[in-house]
C-alpha cells in the first residue's frame, strides 16, 4: 500500500469558495481544494501555505485546524492501472487570504483557480476531499473528524 501526508486549505469568503482545477496526467479534470503532499521534514501547516500560494498565485495564513481524515483507495479505483491501494492522511486548514492575484499553477498540475459560489458545488465534478473540507468548516467538531464522503458520480476519490 502507498500513503500520502497531505494538506489542504478550506478558504471560504462571502459565500464563496476556493477551488483548484486538478488536470491528471490523463487529462481529466477534477476541481479540489489547494493543497498536496508534505514534503520531507515539513510540517503540514507550512504545506499549506505554500500550496496555496504555488497552485493558486495567493497569499494565506493559517486561521484554525479543521480536521483530519484518512481515506483507502482501492487498487481497482486507482487511477492509474497496477497501483496498489493508497492511502491518503489530509489535514484540513482554514485559511484566509491576505494578498497575491489568482493564476494559474506555473508548470504544474493546477490549471486555474476559481472562486466558486457555496450552492455551485455540487454540480462540479470534485474530489472528495472538497466535501470533506466544507463538512468540516461547517460543522467544526470537536473530533476533527466527519464521516466518510462516497465516491461515485461526480464525486471522485
Amino acid at each position: 500500500m502507498s500513503r500520502r501526508l497531505a494538506a489542504y486549505a478550506v478558504c471560504i469568503e462571502d459565500g464563496r469558495v476556493l477551488l483548484a482545477l486538478a488536470v491528471g496526467r490523463d487529462g481529466e479534470r477534477t476541481w479540489t481544494l489547494p493543497g498536496g503532499g508534505v514534503e520531507q521534514s515539513e510540517d503540514p501547516y507550512d504545506t499549506v501555505i505554500r500550496e496555496v500560494a504555488e497552485e493558486t498565485g495567493l497569499e494565506a495564513v493559517v486561521e484554525r485546524l479543521l480536521g483530519v481524515d484518512s481515506r483507502v483507495i482501492p487498487a481497482a479505483e486507482h487511477r492509474r492501472p497496477g497501483s496498489p491501494e493508497h492511502q491518503n492522511v489530509g489535514v484540513f486548514y482554514r485559511v484566509r487570504v491576505t494578498g497575491g492575484r489568482l493564476r494559474p499553477e506555473p508548470n504544474g498540475d493546477t490549471a486555474e483557480s476559481v472562486w466558486t459560489p457555496l450552492p455551485e458545488v455540487a454540480r462540479l465534478r470534485r474530489s472528495s476531499l472538497v466535501d470533506i473540507g466544507l463538512a468540516l468548516a461547517r460543522t467544526l467538531p470537536p473530533s476533527g473528524h466527519v464521516d466518510p464522503v462516497p465516491v461515485g458520480g461526480l464525486i471522485q476519490h
